[in-house]
């Protein structure tokens, strides 16, 4: 085990896209758990889109970074030292951690993970993590779907958009997705059984695509984007569809608010809902939704897929890929193997 610590602190706040000089890596003495705390080595490291929102100087539901604060997320990780009765050497957990190759965090506040053939470690930062919960309540309790009903996923091919296509099927849904390459596109529709994919990037008018793929409009969208492929969702509601609002990606490096057709007239003729998404209001459910997902991806009903970043040193370029589509599945960074 290594003397030192490496992370990244927030260099900068970014205007427009964040670049490689918006995350600072410094190097620190390898801390020591005080009582009730537990060293973890993190294996791999989670990078989400919603991290954009903290880089910048403002509230929302997320608290902002401050400059030179180290950056957290979600990691995999192994006990290397503890002093909390309840954790011992070698165990793997999940955590609320850091952008840092070690962190000292309370023992309280760690999950047991036990990783599978079907589930390995870094799938408990995806479809059996904070991903696949968001997926399972929003597909469940917000686009409540139901056989015969067609359901739109924009951001298909990610950790989310990804689970919520298939547990739409699984509710006999239609299932159409929206995704950026035409290998993404295969694999919604080859690995994980959606009806159809578009290809946002070779589509001039994505009304027009959704005439074909979903020739009785829509009755459910889950909007992991937002933007343009949004306002052509929008134009094809059916009456009282649902629209449940989960992310924006397409928007958050914007320094201002655009503005252009207004769609919320749309919503008188379809009488549609739309619910913005949190996955923190259901924390108290969590352990249901966890079970199932665990029985679904162990059983091999759940499909998933996760794009590795391998090296600590990379954990920048894995995020700054999330904005140019460059992962299937859900995107992580590995930062080391675990222990012999």
């Amino acid at each position: 085990m290594s003397d030192s610590n490496r992370r990244f602190v927030l260099g900068k706040r970014p205007e427009g896209r964040p670049d490689r000089d918006t995350f600072e890596p410094e190097e620190t003495e390898l801390p020591e758990p005080n009582r009730g705390e537990v060293l973890v080595r993190t294996l791999y490291l989670s990078v989400d889109p919603y991290m954009r929102g903290r880089m910048r100087d403002r509230e929302s539901y997320a608290d902002p970074w401050e400059v030179g604060e180290a950056m957290a997320g979600h990691v995999v990780g192994e006990v290397v030292d503890s002093a909390h009765d309840d954790w011992q050497g070698g165990e793997f957990v999940f955590a609320n951690g850091y952008w840092s190759e070690y962190a000292t965090l309370d023992g309280d506040d760690l999950t047991p993970i036990e990783p599978s053939e079907n589930a390995p470690l870094e799938s408990y930062l995806g479809v059996l993590g904070m991903p696949g919960r968001t997926a399972y309540f929003g597909t469940r309790e917000v686009l409540e779907p139901t056989p015969g009903d067609t359901v739109v996923v924009s951001g298909a091919a990610g950790a989310v958009g990804s689970t919520v296509g298939q547990l739409a099927s699984f509710a006999g849904a239609r299932v159409v997705g929206f995704a950026g390459s035409d290998e993404k596109v295969r694999y919604l529709e080859d690995d994980l059984g959606f009806d159809a994919g578009i290809n946002y990037k070779e589509t001039d008018d994505y009304g027009d695509a959704l005439d074909e793929a979903a020739p009785e409009g829509v009755d459910g969208y889950f909007d992991n984007v937002g933007g343009p492929i949004t306002d052509g969702v929008f134009t094809r509601l059916n009456v009282d569809g649902r629209v449940a609002v989960c992310g924006q990606i397409a928007t958050y490096n914007d320094e201002g608010v655009a503005t252009g057709p207004r769609k919320l007239p749309l919503l008188i003729p379809s009488r549609a809902r739309v619910e913005g998404l949190l996955v923190g209001d259901y924390v108290a459910r969590f352990e249901q939704a966890n079970a199932r997902l665990h029985e679904w991806v162990t059983n091999g009903d759940l499909a998933h897929r996760e794009t590795v970043v391998e090296g600590f040193e990379n954990a920048p370029d894995a995020f700054l890929g999330l904005f140019e589509g460059d992962n299937i599945g859900k995107q992580v960074v590995q930062v080391a193997e675990p222990s012999e």
